[in-house]
């Protein structure tokens, strides 16, 4: 049996999955406290060692992603904020970043400190249209002499010229396609991929989170960037719209993947672009470092009565200042799971509104068929908990967002969406096998 090693660094636990690249299946399956205090590659051993012990593994690759240290962060500095700029807030999303700083027009250097940022996005102008602003920020990142790595995607036209200018300055520049070549049309591929490549090679290495060079030689991709390559894999599998809802410790993603429409292309359109594959990133809503935050957007959302509002804020503040708290008992549980709705119903209001995201106008869930639930909580929490969450996300019609007509709920308790976008492109066959059990 040809087997792979599968592993996600997390910001707290360190999953690892060994897949069976001729069939596909699931063999192991083991978790340890990642080690971000002291050196990283201890708590991915350590793992590894246990999802192998007994299976004779010896020497089989490793396929690892990582989002610990905080993941990839990400400022996004365009020409205009409902275009440019807007488009690439969505490519950068796409690339499994946390995007922290959107501008546009010219830079304001002091704001884009401010937001400590792992890698620039720089963006502006379609293809032969305006350069100005594009060169004016180039050029002020070079006399600022800026060190965090700079992906140029904007106007082919001036790519060559401001390439020269930032690397001339010792700024780390990766130029990629423009993300937005013209009005409405949106060319994400190129910049995702130079992302990632900064990311692997800038970032991983950059963060301090291992001595020696192996772990930044072993991590492929950011954690969302290769779910979000597992979640593509899934669509294919379901042939539909899907949705994966991810709750975590400190933020809630969503993904969604999308039919694209032929509406997109008339009159209507949005001149930033649609993005048929994309994800959001809620900051303030998790189940530890972030659960206050579920319960302030519970309330004004109007999911939170007064009568249920102070319990909730106190068992919040609980698991926030203690991220590893594990419930003892059923009530213990029971709040993990209402606050677990929570964030669930928050976030994907969100992701179908646009309302907080900066988008112009939200996502059509309609044509939906599959809900996806990941996350610790509902992994662990018995199926019926974890499958109500979801109902309940499902049954929301006070969101003011359009329902799924016809979807199905299911739980990725095995977590292999990681693990497929890691072995898509070298085992799309073992990838698509793995995922097959979500879709029933």
């Amino acid at each position: 049996m040809s087997v792979a090693v599968c592993a996600d660094v997390g910001s707290t636990y360190t999953k690892v999955a060994v897949v069976d690249l001729d069939g596909g299946g699931l063999v192991s399956a083991a978790a340890a406290p990642t080690t971000v205090g002291t050196d990283v590659l201890w708590g991915l051993d350590a793992a590894v060692a246990a999802a192998t012990v007994g299976l004779g593994c010896g020497d089989v690759p490793w396929y690892v992603c990582s989002s610990a240290g905080g993941g990839l962060r990400l400022a996004v500095v365009g020409y205009e904020p409902l275009v440019t700029a807007q488009a690439g807030r969505r490519v950068g999303l796409s690339a499994g970043a946390d995007v922290v700083h959107v501008a546009a027009g010219r830079l304001e250097l002091s704001a884009l400190r401010a937001a400590r940022p792992d890698v620039v996005l720089l963006v502006g102008g379609t293809d032969g249209g305006d350069a100005d602003t594009l060169r004016h920020n180039a050029v002020r990142l070079a006399r600022a002499r800026w060190r965090v790595p700079v992906v140029l995607a904007g106007n082919v036209d001036v790519r060559a010229e401001l390439q020269a200018v930032l690397a001339g300055a010792g700024v780390p520049v990766t130029v990629a396609d423009n993300v937005l070549p013209r009005i409405g049309v949106l060319a994400p591929l190129s910049a995702r991929a130079a992302i990632r490549r900064v990311f692997l090679r800038h970032v991983i290495g950059g963060k301090r989170l291992s001595r020696g060079g192996r772990f930044a030689r072993l991590v492929r991709a950011a954690t969302p960037d290769a779910v979000l390559t597992g979640v593509e894999a899934l669509a294919d599998v379901v042939g539909g719209d899907l949705v994966v809802v991810d709750v975590g410790g400190a933020t809630t993603d969503v993904y969604s993947v999308l039919t694209p429409d032929e509406r997109a292309d008339g009159p209507g359109r949005e001149v930033a672009g649609a993005v048929w594959r994309a994800r959001t990133v809620e900051g303030d809503l998790g189940m530890r470092w972030s659960a206050p935050g579920v319960v302030r957007a519970g309330v004004e959302e109007r999911l939170v009565g007064v009568g249920e509002q102070d319990g909730l804020a106190a068992e919040a503040v609980l698991r926030a200042a203690e991220p590893g708290f594990l419930p003892s008992d059923a009530v213990g549980r029971a709040v993990d799971a209402r606050i677990a709705g929570l964030a669930a119903t928050v976030a994907l209001r969100r992701h179908a509104r646009g309302v907080g995201t900066g988008e112009r106008a939200g996502r059509d869930l309609r044509d939906v068929r599959l809900l996806v639930g990941s996350g610790g909580v509902l992994r662990h929490a018995p199926r019926g908990e974890a499958v109500g969450v979801l109902v309940a996300v499902l049954g929301d019609h006070a969101g003011g967002w359009a329902l799924p007509r016809s979807a199905r709920s299911v739980v990725d308790t095995d977590y292999v969406l990681a693990a497929a976008g890691l072995l898509a492109a070298d085992h799309p066959v073992a990838a698509r096998a793995l995922l097959s059990p979500l879709c029933g």
